[in-house]
């Protein structure tokens, strides 16, 4: 080998030229800063097809400005979700000390399955997950968790756990022959399929129980459901509680289902389900637990303090849960990916260990620090933990509930003024959050006797099939015809949550999840639709 071109690659990727590394990373810069003068930025074409049939890979070792060209033009085509009218769904823009905790993560590329491939990432892995589990579980004694790749996962292992709770060994033996069951709610994610079918469960083992209006699963058919499969004699390994719905921001009663799952499980003599709880997009409405309302230091209007009070209420009965699923990189504002399974007790952890005789290359590990040893995955990222204790520390407590606090106060906002429409009807009104579902009829139609006749079925199939039709041609009308100057962008929801009859209801969706979305783009949303 030829000396001379092995130490250019060394001297090139493998030695920090700084000069050349801030260049490059202040162009990046610049052109953020150029994205974020517009004031939208319009959705470039995509050609998949081309991409999937010109792979390129240089022949000759080229420098770091040909790694920046090579990637460049699909950065800029990226959105950073940075503008105010970014009302889609739930997510928001990153934050910039989530930023200086992951470039810190980048430099140092630590993999958190060892303690030996991590040191002291694993070290703030740990600081991290116990500082979150005292916010969610409104303090706690011996938490203990991973972050992971997603939602989804962290929701795979509050199952995982709930079966060998219910099947013990069920991790060597296997589950065949035995009916498993979860039970989760109309309102849940449709992870939950992913983690019942990937668990061997079948997702037609995943029970779903019908949610009230506001969208909060109805604990007389859950418990009506528990006493017939336990009569059954089916295994229910987990009751997964949604707390903040993706579409509604619909809460579970977390403590009223702690009260049904045990009670039922003592009178059938079987082992009680995890209480596993979904809390990827709500789980921040717990930095409000320790707002004081009688102060009232940011001096919320009445109804915004109103909703905070009450929102204490249904956090803090977090606590009741045995896990909790966290997306710090929804209204955390962090870094992808910074998902978090977090359990109040450590000792359920235990029911997922490996013996040393499964990691023999991992001889050094400890199981009172090394993840590897109980985590599905094996390579795990450190972003989640330096993005969490960069944000948590720079942003602050207060700083967490003013920025919660005010996607609460854009949500109310923009709820009370479409509810002095008479052609317009949100739906969600009784859940608190940053979701405003509901629907837009056209002019001259009575929307809130629409829909009150239509919940309490007195609305004929053909008739209401085709109000749910010109809810969505109202939506594709504004789409089709919004400035994106000055309009939000909005989705919409085939199924915000809530099925009476078993019928699932569309609307239009409006997430505050962008702290820069004032009162303004919610008043033009009205007007965009005054206009339809």
């Amino acid at each position: 080998m030829e000396k001379r071109d092995f130490k250019y690659l060394i001297d090139t990727f493998f030695t920090c030229n700084k000069e050349d590394v801030l260049q490059i990373f202040n162009e990046f810069l610049n052109a953020l800063e150029a994205e974020e003068t517009l004031t939208t930025i319009e959705p470039m074409s995509r050609n998949y097809e081309t991409a999937q049939s010109n792979p390129e890979i240089n022949v000759i070792p080229g420098n770091l400005k040909d790694a920046r060209d090579a990637i460049f033009p699909f950065f800029w085509g990226t959105d950073g979700w940075n503008s105010k009218f970014h009302l889609e769904n739930v997510k928001g823009p990153a934050n910039y000390a989530s930023l200086i905790g992951a470039i810190a993560c980048l430099l140092k590329n630590p993999n958190l399955c060892v303690d030996t491939y991590s040191q002291r990432s694993n070290e703030l892995e740990l600081k991290a997950i116990t500082t979150l589990a005292n916010i969610v579980f409104y303090h706690t004694e011996n938490p203990w968790g991973i972050f992971t790749m997603g939602g989804t996962i962290s929701n795979l292992y509050g199952g995982k756990i709930g079966i060998e709770k219910v099947l013990p060994g069920a991790m060597k033996k296997g589950v065949t022959g035995l009916r498993l069951v979860g039970i989760v709610s109309h309102a849940a994610h449709y992870s939950n399929e992913t983690l019942a079918g990937w668990l061997g469960m079948g997702t037609d083992n995943l029970v779903s129980i019908p949610t009230d209006d506001a969208c909060s699963m109805d604990l007389d058919l859950l418990e009506a459901e528990l006493d017939r499969l336990y009569k059954e004699n089916a295994l229910v390994a987990f009751v997964i509680a949604t707390f903040g719905s993706t579409d509604a921001s619909g809460i579970d009663d977390i403590a009223g289902i702690r009260k049904i799952i045990d009670r039922k499980a003592a009178q059938y003599g079987v082992s009680a389900p995890q209480l596993h709880v979904d809390a990827a997009v709500g789980w921040p409405l717990s930095f409000l637990n320790e707002y004081d309302a009688e102060k009232n230091a940011f001096k919320l209007s009445r109804d915004v303090l109103s909703a905070v009070v009450e929102l204490r209420k249904q956090t803090m009965n977090i606590r009741y849960a045995d896990s909790v699923t966290i997306d710090f990189h929804k209204m955390g504002w962090g870094h992808y990916p910074s998902s978090a399974f977090i359990v109040s007790d450590r000792a359920d952890i235990k029911l997922l260990f490996r013996t040393m005789e499964q990691v023999p290359y991992f001889s050094e590990a400890d199981y009172r620090h090394d993840p590897a040893l109980f985590t599905l995955e094996c390579s795990r990222p450190a972003i989640g933990p330096y993005s969490v204790m960069a944000s948590l520390n720079g942003i602050g407590l207060q700083g967490y509930q003013m920025l919660v606090a005010h996607a609460l106060e854009m949500a109310l906002y923009l709820k009370r003024q479409i509810e002095k429409l008479d052609y317009c009807k949100v739906l969600n009104m009784k859940c608190l959050g940053p979701s405003v579902v509901w629907w837009v009829l056209p002019k001259g139609r009575n929307a809130k006797q629409i829909y009150e006749d239509f919940v309490n079925g007195r609305v004929k199939p053909e008739d209401y099939k085709r109000y749910f039709y010109e809810v969505q041609r109202l939506f594709e009308k504004r789409k089709a015809a919004m400035d994106p100057k000055k309009d939000a962008r909005l989705s919409f929801t085939t199924c915000m949550g809530y099925l009476p009859g078993g019928v699932a209801i569309p609307a239009w969706k409006a997430v505050f999840f962008n702290p820069k979305t004032d009162a303004e783009v919610a008043r033009q949303i009205i007007q965009s639709m005054e206009e339809l």
